[in-house]
């Protein structure tokens, strides 16, 4: 049973915007993780420090502007990105798991 301030018209905005917000998440999470594989890479591989420090510096800028933006919208919102994010974790260990 749904409790009486969430409406089935909320529910109709409500689940499309929380899917919006997991792929969102789930973007955001493989660009910040391969941003993490290639910064190990170039780190261990001689590359450019400064190359590591624009990765590292333009992921967390990424990830906190996205994280920041879905909390202003509200806890499912924040909760579906974090969820988003969780899974583009597991897509970009899967495929450095796949590739070795």
């Amino acid at each position: 049973m749904m409790p009486d301030w969430l409406t089935a018209t909320d529910l109709k905005i409500l689940l499309p915007m929380l899917a919006l917000h997991l792929a969102v998440g789930t973007g955001v999470g493989v660009v910040h993780f391969r941003a993490v594989a290639e910064s190990a890479k170039a780190l261990t591989g001689g590359g450019s420090v400064w190359w590591v420090i624009a990765l590292i510096v333009g992921r967390l800028v990424l990830t906190g502007a996205v994280l920041a933006v879905a909390a202003l919208e509200g806890a499912p919102q924040l909760i579906a990105v974090a969820a988003g994010l969780l899974v583009g974790r597991f897509i970009v260990m899967r495929q450095a798991r796949e590739a070795q």
